[in-house]
């Protein structure tokens, strides 16, 4: 479970570090400024790593208690 919290981090420590870095228009990446290339990828990519944390996420197993 430890490290599926440090795969959480990751999307937000994309954004806070990469923003101010890559701050500029040029280059163009498929006609979007870097910067807004780089906020869409991680938007994209903060899906995927949800994603895996919920696969794998034990709290979200099939348990044989089905109680209701």
């Amino acid at each position: 479970m430890g490290l599926l919290k440090y795969l959480a981090v990751l999307p937000f420590l994309g954004i806070l570090v990469g923003v101010p870095l890559l701050n500029r228009v040029e280059p163009l990446v498929l006609g979007m400024p870097l910067i807004l290339t780089w906020i869409v990828y991680w938007i994209v990519l903060t899906s995927v790593i949800m994603a895996i944390i919920y696969l794998f996420d034990p709290a979200n197993r099939d348990s044989t208690d089905h109680r209701q």
